[in-house]
């Protein structure tokens, strides 16, 4: 008797049991139980449908999972937070960094070695009984690693510049599978892309940077009254050109929603929030402040000494998941009709479904180059613009050209790039203005290193240039 194919093959294991034999991390594959907690992102507009996840417990759960990929000829994704992701579909196997959540504080050396799924407010956390602060985000629940390979802006970024400039070194695995650790003297043409070029390159599974002796800062916000806010922006216009490096500072207008989780004062208004920091332990933090507080009185002011670690407050950005889109542009210059076009646009006349518009003063040490160059691209611009909207019903579909029509206001002053960590991608953004914040040397080495490393492009997921 004839034995049928289909009855003496052995059936092909899939692709969630290759990748499980392969590693020690949990893996899932869509309709498991776990699949939809490890995909999900902060911002939930983007919607990851791998065709299988893996939350890597070591980087030799990475290296496998990277060859895993390129045997089946699959790409690789990988988020923390996913407060920046884009979404990654079913040619894909995503790894999430999670469970890689080592922290090392060396006091004496003052760096700190943090594995890739750490997020910064337990950076500032370890660091802050040493009397040392690292160069966090506003928000200081997003993943260290993505924030620092997209360059890193904080709020004391005028006085110590980005997050990429202060890294000492990288392990990350490539698309070879091999794991590396690459600094200034080991693979320095990689070590140069991943700082500031982004996760195009490999998977960072550990990093390594600078951490700085600050133990307080005198920081926080000042709300105004959006009638106040042409008084206040032009003041702030004309006062961020005479500050010293000491000083970062940003302004915003804002949309509170009626919220009985806001201060009273806040709910449902529109607001200017100017955000301010300073370190200094010669200059008067108060006093460069002055000129600010005579303008307008405020709704609320909460800008007085704070701890290092409570640097979140001064933002005081959203910790809740959601479903946003964002844009960005750098600005060459802000004259006065560049603040009456933006108020008059992002303002309640303007009539766009925003939750937030803001401008960060740059200059200062963001203006420097590196000790150790490296691939952060925009240090020539005078300001950052950045615009956020929320993707939910009745307004998801018209909230992407909300915020195009705010760059296209602002088009006659910017420089034609933006800022990558603000480059948005979960409705679809172009990358068009990450690309040009390089110019065409910077493009054409990122290129040329990126095929190198990559030739096949297995993480094309990452590319944002």
């Amino acid at each position: 008797m004839s034995t049928s194919i289909e009855e003496s093959s052995p059936v092909l294991p899939s692709l969630a049991e290759r990748l499980g034999a392969a590693t020690a991390g949990p893996v899932h594959a869509p309709g498991d139980g776990g699949f939809d907690l490890s995909v999900a992102s902060f911002n939930t507009a983007t919607a990851h449908r791998p065709a299988a996840v893996l939350v890597a417990s070591s980087a030799a759960d990475v290296a496998a999972a990277v060859g895993t990929a390129a045997a089946a000829g699959l790409s690789i994704a990988v988020q923390a937070t996913g407060h920046g992701a884009a979404a990654t579909g079913p040619g894909s196997i995503l790894i999430n960094t999670r469970l890689l959540d080592s922290i090392v504080i060396d006091p004496h050396a003052r760096t700190a070695t943090v594995g890739a799924g750490v997020r910064w407010q337990q950076v500032l956390d370890a660091a802050s009984p040493h009397g040392l602060a690292a160069l966090c985000g506003s928000a200081t629940e997003v993943g260290v690693v993505g924030y620092t390979l997209g360059g890193g802006i904080g709020p004391v970024a005028r006085t110590h510049g980005f997050a990429a400039d202060h890294v000492i070194e990288i392990e990350v695995v490539t698309a070879d599978g091999q794991l590396r650790r690459v600094s200034e003297t080991s693979e320095p043409d990689l070590f140069w892309a991943l700082r500031g070029g982004g996760a195009a390159f490999g998977i960072v599974t550990q990093i390594t940077f600078r951490l700085f002796p600050i133990q307080t800062v005198y920081a926080g916000g000042m709300f105004f009254d959006f009638l106040d806010a042409p008084r206040v922006l032009h003041g702030w216009r004309d006062w961020v050109h005479r500050i010293p490096e000491s000083v970062s500072s940003s302004v915003a207008v804002v949309n509170f929603p009626p919220l009985p989780v806001l201060p009273e004062a806040l709910r449902g208004r529109t607001v200017l929030h100017l955000r301010y920091a300073h370190v200094s332990e010669t200059e008067d933090g108060e006093e460069l402040l002055a000129p600010l507080r005579a303008l307008a009185e405020p709704i609320i002011d909460t800008v007085t000494e704070i701890m290092y670690a409570d640097v979140g407050s001064i933002h005081a950005d959203p910790t809740d998941p959601m479903p946003g889109a964002e844009r960005s542009m750098l600005l060459r210059r802000l004259p006065a009709e560049a603040i009456d076009e933006f108020l008059a646009t992002v303002g309640p006349a303007g009539g766009l479904p925003l939750v937030l518009a803001e401008i960060r003063a740059m200059g200062g040490a963001l203006a420097r180059g590196a000790e150790v160059p490296n691939a952060v691209a925009g240090r020539d611009a005078a300001f950052s613009l950045f615009a956020v909207g929320v993707l939910a019903p009745p307004i998801a579909d018209v909230v992407p050209g909300a915020l195009d029509s705010v760059l296209s206001a602002m088009e006659p002053w910017g420089t034609g790039g933006a800022l990558m960590n603000f480059a948005g991608g979960a409705d679809g953004a172009p990358a068009d203005r990450v690309r040009a914040a390089w110019g065409p040397q910077e493009r054409r080495r990122l290129s040329e290193i990126r095929d190198r490393f990559d030739p096949n492009g297995l993480f094309a997921a990452a590319a944002r240039w």
